[in-house]
């Protein structure tokens, strides 16, 4: 199914109304709902698969999910972007690990090195370092607070652009970018001192 036309424009009212009128089983709040959203969970979507058909398949997914969810979502004073975003995102993931998308790059065949015992203990080692690493990641995580912890897993786990997290948050760019900042300087202080 294609975006919705640009010509269509969304009724005018606070996000808060209508999600509001949308629980309250409202197609119109809900329909408004998707026409201003539509467009940011497609292109989350989009940069993910890089297939324009699978992103539109999933984007109508997370709306119909939204749609059956809706009485579920509470309204937290963030924007209703970041529950589709959510959405969106563990559909993606589900896609992925379902195996129905395979992502590939060709490169040229070769033939696999037999491993010898120094090789095998370097990659046993490369796998503890990682492990290790991610301990002190997410033990450097709980050191931020809850805000800055947020905006960290959207611009860099979920992989937002700034403007996508600032959407998210409710914030605007300039805001975000001091947010990660501030939370990347805490992280650095944070992980220089464990490993101190």
């Amino acid at each position: 199914m294609s975006p919705p036309p640009t010509l269509i424009t969304a009724p005018a009212g606070p996000e808060p109304e209508l999600i509001a009128r949308a629980r309250g089983g409202d197609r119109e709040a809900f329909a408004a709902l998707y026409y201003e959203h539509y467009r940011h969970v497609y292109g989350f979507l989009l940069v993910r698969t890089r297939n324009r058909h699978l992103a539109e398949d999933l984007t109508q997914e997370a709306f119909i999910r939204a749609l059956r969810r809706i009485d579920n979502y509470t309204w937290q004073g963030r924007a209703f972007s970041a529950w589709l975003t959510t959405i969106a995102k563990n559909l993606y993931l589900d896609e992925v690990a379902c195996g129905r998308t395979r992502l590939e790059t060709p490169v040229a065949e070769f033939d696999e090195p037999r491993l010898t015992q120094h090789d095998t203990e370097s990659l046993v080692l490369r796998e503890l370092e990682a492990v290790e690493a991610h301990e002190t990641v997410r033990s450097a995580l709980h050191s931020l607070n809850a805000l800055q912890r947020h905006c960290v897993e959207l611009r860099f786990l979920d992989e937002l652009t700034p403007q996508e997290t600032a959407l998210a948050l409710g914030r605007s760019v300039g805001a975000v970018k001091t947010l990660t900042y501030r939370a990347l300087r805490k992280l650095r202080w944070t992980t220089e001192a464990v490993s101190a």
